[in-house]
C-alpha cells in the first residue's frame, strides 16, 4: 500500500526526464552508501553481529520516508518539491527491493545470485506491464460504483502470486501505479482508442483517495506497535547513543556530498530533509528470525527516526522564516523602485477638476434651497 501510494504520486513527462534521473541517482547512491557505512558501524560496534545481519539492520536505517517527506515539502519551490517526491519514492522502492534481495541471500540458491535476481526482475516487469494494462481495460468497463475494493483485492492477489513464485511483488505494484497515474503516456498511439479517459481517470482519482486513507491507518498502526515494543531503558545506553550518532553523521555527510555533486550550492533545506519513518519500522520487523541478533537494541531505530525527524522539522521552520523575511524585504523595495506614472496634459487637467482630499466641499447657498412662495420657480 505504501509503494502504491508513492507510485501514484509519480508523474512521467519528457521535460521531467532529467529531474527524475537526477533524483533516482541521488536516491540509489545515497541508499547504497548510507547502508554500507551503517553496516560497518553496526558490525564493529555491536557484539555478535555478522556482516549479512549488519546489512539487514542497516538497510532500513538508510531508506528515506516518503510517508513523511511528501506531505512536508508542499510549501517548497516547485523544483525542490518535485526532487523530494521523486527521491523519497525511489528510495522507498529501491530500499525495499534491496532489503528482500539481502533476505534472499540467507538461503542462497545454486548458480549466480546476481543473474537469478536480474532474470527475476525482467520477468516481474513483463508480468506487471501486462497485468496493469489488463486491469485498466477491464475495470474501466465496470459500471458498478463498488469496484475500488475489488481492484485492491486484485492487486493483493497479484502480490500474493508474486510472493508464491518468488517474484518481486512490489515491482508489480509499482508498475501498476505508474501506468494508472500516467495513462496518457502508456496508452499512446493506437492504444488510445481502447482507453476511456473519463472512466479511467475516475478510477485513478478514487484509488488515490482510498490509498491515502489506508496508508495513513497503516502508518498509525505500525508506529503505535513500534512505540509499545520500545524499551525506554535502551535509550540510556551509551553504546546505543554512539551507534545512533555515528549513523546520523554518516547520513548527512553522504547526503551533503551527493547534493553538491548533482545539484550544486543551492542545497538548503534539501540537505536536512532525510527522515526515517514507516518503512524503517516495517522492514525492521520483517528481518527473518535467523538473521536477528539479540545484542542489537531497538533504541538505535528510535534515536535515528526521532533525530532525522527533528532535524528536518528545524530545517523546514528555518527555511520558512527565511522565505517570509525575504518576501517582507522584497515587497517594500519593489514599491519604492516602482516607476512613477506620467500623466498627459488632458489627464492632469481632469484631475485638477476633482476636489482634493484635504479641501472642504463648499455648498452653493442657493442650490437646493426651497423656492419662495409666490416666485415663478415655486409655481413651476
Amino acid at each position: 500500500m505504501i509503494v502504491l501510494e508513492a507510485a501514484l504520486e509519480l508523474e512521467l513527462k519528457k521535460d521531467k526526464v532529467w529531474p527524475i534521473l537526477k533524483s533516482m541517482a541521488v536516491a540509489l547512491i545515497g541508499l547504497l552508501a548510507s547502508a554500507w557505512v551503517a553496516a560497518q558501524i553496526i558490525y564493529y560496534l555491536i557484539p555478535e553481529m555478522n556482516m549479512l545481519s549488519a546489512w539487514l539492520y542497516a538497510t532500513p536505517l538508510s531508506i528515506l520516508s516518503s510517508a513523511i517527506i511528501i506531505p512536508s515539502v508542499s510549501g517548497l519551490a516547485e523544483e525542490k518539491k518535485e526532487f523530494h517526491i521523486y527521491e523519497s519514492t525511489f528510495s522507498d522502492i529501491m530500499g525495499i527491493i534491496m532489503f528482500y534481495f539481502l533476505v534472499g541471500r540467507l538461503e542462497p540458491a545454486e548458480g549466480s545470485v546476481a543473474l537469478e535476481f536480474a532474470g527475476n526482475i525482467v520477468l516481474t516487469i513483463i508480468i506487471a506491464v501486462v497485468a496493469s494494462y489488463a486491469i485498466i481495460l477491464i475495470f474501466q468497463e465496470i459500471k458498478s460504483q463498488a469496484k475500488l475494493f475489488l481492484l485492491i483485492a486484485v492487486l493483493l492477489l497479484l502480490y500474493a502470486i508474486g510472493k508464491k513464485f518468488h517474484l518481486s511483488s512490489l515491482i508489480i505494484i509499482l508498475i501498476f501505479g505508474l501506468v494508472i497515474a500516467n495513462m496518457k503516456l502508456f496508452f499512446g498511439g493506437k492504444l488510445r482508442h481502447f482507453l476511456k479517459e473519463d472512466a479511467a481517470h475516475q478510477i485513478y482519482h478514487e484509488l488515490h483517495i482510498v490509498t491515502l486513507e489506508t496508508a495513513f491507518v497503516v502508518r498509525t498502526f505500525f508506529f503505535v506497535v513500534f512505540g509499545i515494543t520500545i524499551v525506554l531503558s535502551t535509550l540510556l545506553s551509551l553504546n546505543v547513543a554512539l551507534v545512533s550518532l555515528l549513523i546520523l553523521i554518516s547520513i548527512y555527510g553522504i547526503r551533503y556530498g551527493l547534493l553538491r555533486l548533482f545539484i550544486g550550492k543551492d542545497i538548503l533545506p534539501q540537505l536536512f530533509i532525510a527522515p526515517r519513518g514507516l518503512i524503517t519500522v516495517l522492514l525492521f520487523y520483517a528481518i527473518p528470525v535467523e538473521a536477528q541478533v539479540a545484542t542489537f537494541e531497538q533504541g538505535v531505530l528510535l534515536f535515528v527516526i526521532i533525530g532525522t525527524s527533528l532535524i528536518m522539522t528545524w530545517a523546514m521552520i528555518k527555511d520558512k522564516r527565511k522565505t517570509k523575511a525575504l518576501a517582507e524585504q522584497v515587497i517594500p523595495d519593489m514599491m519604492e523602485t516602482a516607476p512613477a506614472v506620467e500623466l498627459e496634459q488632458g489627464e492632469e487637467d481632469a484631475l485638477d477638476i476633482l476636489p482634493r482630499p484635504d479641501t472642504p466641499i463648499q455648498e452653493d447657498p442657493d442650490q437646493g434651497a426651497d423656492p419662495l412662495p409666490g416666485s415663478e420657480d415655486h409655481y413651476h
